[in-house]
């Protein structure tokens, strides 16, 4: 297992840590030096105290099967962390703030004016047709007019070694625990590294989430009532909703957690009575969050929750409606409201993009079908998607079908050659494919970006799916301070 980069192949792949011929990036020259020094025994003895860690710390995630229902899995990690030089983060970080910001903008003209509709940029069909537009929305005014306060756009690198945003995930962006915890694991297990290496941290985020939250309270008083709302123990994302709440020291409550009284505010049931509500971080889905205005057979929501939102009486984050810009055909148009809103052009790009409701690219997405990822526009966790180089000719000519049916609801891209990084497999250092979730916290007076953002790994070689629940893995992700080189 001993680590010899000379042997190891990046493909024709653009490597995080490694350029051709086994020769590390600048900034990875410190640690590939560190690895390449470990015998067979220091690696595996590495690799068990991580996985040690992470059953102690219990981290795990939430996978479903149709055999055995839900499932808690320990974390799948990685000990070999993927590396980006801060020179080159502080100009994605600056292109996320830019993005995130004309993505507020939009979704507030949507839900007031629609100028951007007017001005025949954003045709009005896509809006007609949108599975994420909440009328129940038209004309709130948010605090600051900021729907999504808590953003997390997946980043991926191309063979170039350019780095795209893939797609904008606005509705209940998790994984942010994980990046957290990744890191925790990488300081118990190599406390050297972080020692004698220039990382740049990523613990403020839950006192940054707990500060943005407490920006919105409609009540200004010194300590807001902030409380995390969870759909329950059986969400897979319930890990991370207890650890958020934990670490903000905020409560962690269901909707039954909670009431809207007449005054139309709400409360907080607890052991001494009411206690009034200020901000909700809510990890619930829209229509499940208020059975008045959404599905009234939902029990996971709070009856009056909207009523008291537009009342002004307490804050939603994110707010309801802000999944209208969480669509990859609404993705497509990004660009555009960057322009629009901000005048200026856009710092980070987006993957070209084909959208099936144009009837030019329709037809070259059918005619091309073979060589693009076709993707339906409010799937996640890389489902319901085509890849066409890999996919039978049943499975395209299926697709072709769905595309036809409902073009609204597709887009294509081309096939990225998503880049690598070394990665432990089978007991032998391997490139694996990965990509990125940074997060953004958006409030009325600022933004903030965390330093790098979830590494998530496609653990199955030659697969491009990176999701944990398809197979995939994770890595610690390091912003190295190269400024100063």
């Amino acid at each position: 297992m001993t680590i010899r980069w000379g042997s190891y192949k990046v493909k024709g792949f653009y490597d995080e840590l490694i350029r051709v011929a086994g020769k590390p990036r600048p900034s990875a020259e410190a640690l590939c030096q560190y690895l390449r020094n470990l015998s067979d025994r220091e690696i595996e003895e590495y690799k068990t105290a991580s996985e040690m860690a992470i059953s102690v710390m219990g981290i795990t995630f939430t996978v479903y099967c149709e055999e055995e229902g839900s499932i808690d899995r320990a974390w799948p990690f990685d000990i070999i962390p993927r590396i980006i030089p801060k020179s080159e983060w502080t100009q994605v970080e600056k292109g996320l703030k830019q993005r995130v910001k004309a993505l507020n903008c939009f979704i507030d003209d949507i839900y007031h004016d629609q100028n951007i509709v007017k001005a025949g940029i954003f045709p009005a069909g896509l809006l007609e047709n949108s599975v994420n537009f909440r009328p129940q929305c038209v004309g709130i005014d948010p605090p600051g007019g900021i729907w999504a306060h808590i953003c997390g756009s997946d980043l991926v690198r191309d063979k170039d070694g350019v780095i795209y945003v893939l797609e904008d995930n606005l509705r209940v962006p998790s994984g942010v625990s994980y990046m957290l915890e990744n890191r925790q694991v990488m300081k118990r297990v190599f406390p050297d590294l972080f020692e004698n290496q220039n990382i740049l941290p990523v613990d403020d985020y839950p006192s940054k989430l707990y500060d943005m939250l407490a920006a919105i309270s409609p009540r200004v008083i010194e300590q807001p009532e902030i409380v995390v709302l969870t759909p329950g123990i059986y969400n897979s994302a319930y890990f991370e909703h207890a650890y958020l709440a934990q670490q903000m020291g905020a409560e962690l409550v269901e909707g039954r957690d909670l009431v809207v009284e007449k005054d139309n505010c709400v409360y907080m049931r607890t052991v001494d009575g009411l206690s009034r509500v200020d901000v909700i971080y809510r990890r619930i889905d829209d229509m499940f969050l208020d059975p008045e205005a959404f599905h009234p057979d939902s029990h996971l929501g709070v009856p009056g929750l909207m009523r008291a939102w537009k009342a002004g009486n307490v804050a939603l984050a994110n707010a309801p409606g802000a999944g209208v810009a969480d669509d990859k055909v609404v993705y497509a148009f990004v660009p555009e409201f960057i322009r629009y809103y901000l005048n200026e052009e856009p710092l980070v790009r987006n993957v070209p993009t084909y959208k099936c409701v144009d009837k030019d690219d329709k037809a070259y997405v059918l005619e091309h079908i073979a060589e693009l990822v076709v993707k339906p526009a409010n799937e996640s966790g890389g489902y319901g998607m085509l890849i066409g180089p890999h996919a039978s000719v049943k499975e395209r000519e299926q697709f072709k079908k769905l595309i036809r049916k409902d073009p609204r609801n597709y887009i294509a891209q081309p096939m990225l050659m998503l880049s690598t990084a070394p990665t432990l497999v089978n007991n032998r250092v391997e490139p694996r494919h990965l990509d990125l979730r940074p997060f953004i916290l958006s409030s009325p007076n600022d933004a903030y970006v965390t330093t790098g953002g979830l590494t998530r790994v496609a653990l199955r070689k030659g697969s491009i799916v990176v999701n944990s629940s398809q197979g995939g893995g994770s890595k610690d992700t390091w912003i190295v301070d190269d400024e100063g080189r």
